[in-house]
């Protein structure tokens, strides 16, 4: 009998306007990449790192010491890092580039115990990992509907996984993008159990109401 063929590793993500980047240089020289990276011995290196990461604005573009403006949005990491690579030869000997994302951020919502936003310093998560750091699901949460909502050069996509169907393991979605948001919807009981406690609340505010104007006007 075949089995499935799974991917070990997921799919590079995209640079995209919004994403917050290291890039640092090297070559054979080390006082000739001064000029190329923000971070040297002598700068200000007490200010934030993320002060002095590469934004990519909106037309996926950043601007680079020396080279100026360069455009990254829409490549993966390493075919960006190649572009910068074959722009630096011109001025560096073997230069070599790395690439870090400084904001891969992620969000779960809805029905887990610890809905936040994490950053995740791998650079690389799974909706099941992203799950994991939230705290998994509460006993209300939909595992058969989650919703994941990506935002990709100004447009916005909805997705809906089945968790419970063993094919998310192969699902172009199962890694995540950094800015991904995760809502996990909950089951009719917890909907029809909020609408009871709402309605039980305003019931009980409304004879405090009454009880109060009561005792006022004895």
């Amino acid at each position: 009998m075949s089995k499935t063929k799974r991917s070990s590793y997921p799919a590079e993500p995209v640079l995209q306007p919004g994403d917050l980047l290291s890039i640092q240089v090297t070559s054979l020289n080390a006082e000739a990449d001064k000029p190329f990276n923000r971070f040297y011995e002598g700068s200000n290196s007490q200010q934030d790192l993320s002060d002095n990461g590469y934004l990519i604005d909106q037309n996926g573009e950043i601007t680079f010491p020396v080279l100026g403006t360069v455009s990254l949005g829409g490549q993966s990491k390493s075919a960006a890092q190649q572009q910068l690579t074959q722009m630096l030869k011109n001025y560096l000997s073997e230069p070599k580039v790395r690439i870090r994302y400084l904001n891969f951020r992620i969000t779960v919502l809805g029905e887990v115990a610890n809905p936040s936003t994490f950053t995740v310093p791998t650079e690389s998560i799974s909706i099941l990992e992203a799950l994991g750091l939230a705290g998994d699901m509460t006993v209300y949460g939909k595992r058969e509907n989650v919703l994941l909502i990506k935002q990709s050069e100004g447009e916005r996509k909805l997705i809906r996984l089945n968790l419970n169907n063993s094919e998310i393991l192969d699902s172009p979605y199962f890694y995540l993008d950094s800015n991904d948001v995760v809502y996990v919807e909950p089951i009719k009981a917890r909907k029809e159990q909020a609408s009871t406690t709402r309605s039980t609340i305003s019931l009980i505010l409304s004879a405090i109401s009454i009880a109060t104007l009561f005792i006022l006007y004895k």
